[in-house]
């Protein structure tokens, strides 16, 4: 039967292994994945034959919906490095491009973090090709543009690279992301979701690894999966599977290491896995990045300051309008005149409540996200943090908002840095805005005290921060640098990214304790100066 209007039968349209009668949708796909060549490593000369992981996953991703349109219009499989990633992506863009998914005049594509990375589904879509003689008669290859057309359908497939320029005027049939922990810009990413709709049975794709990082657009996927997976929210359009070894498992044992490399003794090394985590037992400088790339676990390779699980189990809900009127001491950490400021204040009394502000220039919002790879304009929208008008931060608008501050809760105790205060100083005088404020100086002598009571806070559970997205995205980021007599504090240069709010949370914590007495440090030598 004809797939398009117009198709007659050529030398290549001998009917394929997909076109039997009877299979569905995800057997179609299997099929055509399953007669393509294994071009390199393992089984190279053979056919692909799917690992049940991988047809699992597959399956979830193609099933039809009443309609008889595909139910899944986004899919997710984050397994360590090493587990056949690069062919099935190459396959399943060649399912769109060429087999039982291809439509008329369809768009295909295949992502990565650079233009290398991008090129190598590419070139293992170029290998497959051109050891297949249907399609090597069929379709034409553009290897400097890493472009693929198809002759019958119209189709394009092209590599595209998240450092590379901006493409606009899609209309996505197929896409890929390749890694997309690895992105160093979330522009692309968010290009090529939005040019989805405008095919009728689009889908998006994430193959890799996970992020270190909790702010991720990686790790926000692998998280909702998760909670669908849990049963909390139900979303029909999205299918994903995650294979990781638990954080709390063993990182050693190799017991544990196939819940990450489902493909482990197939096309996934064993040799290779073990001698990459003896080197990680013997070096430990080795092990996040072992944990991350072959455990597939959420581990940065920098040490933490603070332990991830210690800050999540501080994560109980936070009802700023409830506290309003309670006692509370806030420490101000003021930006230059185009970075974060942030104001944050701490609740003793209230089971160690977290109220945090944030400001930033509105007009380099989407330049920020850049540089920094988290989602301000989500979290401005959400009201997590503060645009001020213009590009440069605007002292006038945060004395004003300090105003209201000061009005709606009972704040003891202002905790402020020097630097880049004297200005807001001048503006909160002539605004007429009254502040408790304390000078607070950033070395060892105020911040070692601060950063013992922030911590002696978080473990004994008397800090509540209701999991505000700024703010852990700050906790992920600060790295501790320590003095000769072992006081430490937030290090901004050491740091991996941004730290300002919580370096506020950590001055209004020392400013409480300080005003609280050495009740907090029961034992603990240290003396208030």
């Amino acid at each position: 039967m004809p797939l398009f209007d117009g198709w007659e039968p050529t030398p290549w349209s001998a009917p394929q292994p997909w076109e039997a009668d009877g299979l569905t949708r995800p057997q179609r796909v299997i099929a055509f994945i399953e007669s393509l060549p294994i071009t390199k490593g393992f089984g190279a000369g053979e056919r692909i034959k799917l690992d049940p992981f991988q047809v699992e996953w597959i399956e979830g991703i193609y099933r039809d919906d009443e309609y008889g349109d595909r139910a899944v219009r986004t899919g997710l499989l984050s397994v360590a490095r090493g587990n056949g990633k690069t062919v099935l992506c190459a396959a399943l863009c060649l399912a769109h491009l060429v087999g039982p998914e291809c439509e008329p005049r369809g768009e295909c594509y295949s992502a990565g973090a650079t233009r290398d990375q991008s090129a190598l589904v590419y070139a293992e879509m170029e290998a497959i090709i051109l050891a297949t003689p249907w399609m090597a008669a069929r379709l034409n290859l553009q290897r400097f543009h890493k472009k693929i057309e198809d002759s019958v359908t119209g189709s394009i497939y092209r590599a595209l690279a998240s450092d590379g320029g901006s493409t606009h005027g899609l209309a996505t049939s197929f896409v890929v992301c390749d890694e997309l922990a690895q992105w160093k810009k979330r522009e692309l990413f968010d290009v090529l979701r939005t040019s989805l709709g405008k095919r009728r049975n689009p889908l998006m794709l994430v193959i890799g690894t996970q992020s270190p990082r909790a702010e991720n657009v990686m790790s926000e996927m692998v998280d909702y999966a998760g909670r669908i997976a849990s049963g909390e929210i139900m979303d029909p359009s999205f299918h994903g599977a995650v294979y990781a070894v638990p954080e709390d498992a063993d990182p050693f044992d190799p017991a544990n290491w196939p819940l990450a490399n489902p493909a482990l003794g197939k096309f996934r090394s064993e040799r290779e896995l073990a001698e990459e985590a003896a080197r990680a037992q013997r070096m430990p400088t080795f092990e996040p990045a072992f944990r991350n790339l072959y455990l597939n676990q959420r581990v940065d390779a920098e040490p933490k300051a603070i332990n991830p699980a210690e800050w999540e189990a501080c994560g109980a809900p936070v009802d700023p309008a409830a506290l309003a009127g309670r006692p509370c001491y806030a420490g101000l950490d003021l930006s230059s005149t185009r970075d974060l400021s942030a104001l944050v204040l701490y609740f003793p009394e209230d089971g160690g409540a977290v109220v945090p502000f944030a400001w930033c220039p509105k007009e380099n919002l989407a330049e920020r996200e850049e540089v920094d790879r988290v989602p301000y304009r989500t979290w401005a929208k959400a009201g997590h943090i503060e645009p001020t008008p213009g590009r440069a931060i605007d002292k006038r608008y945060i004395a004003a908002a300090l105003g209201r501050i000061a009005a709606t809760y009972d704040v003891r105790g202002v905790a402020f840095d020097r630097y880049a205060f004297q200005d807001l100083q001048v503006i909160l005088n002539a605004e007429g805005v009254s502040l408790p404020l304390v000078e607070w100086g950033q070395g060892f002598k105020s911040m070692g005290p601060a950063t013992d009571a922030f911590e002696t806070a978080m473990l004994n559970g008397n800090l509540r921060h209701g999991m505000h997205p700024l703010l852990r995205w700050c906790a992920g980021n600060v790295v501790y640098e320590m003095d000769p007599a072992g006081a430490r504090k937030p290090s901004k240069n050491r740091s991996i990214d941004r730290i300002d709010p919580l370096v506020a949370l950590i001055m209004a914590c020392g400013l409480a304790a300080r005003d609280e007495g050495e009740k907090v440090y029961q034992g603990g030598g240290i003396f208030w100066v």
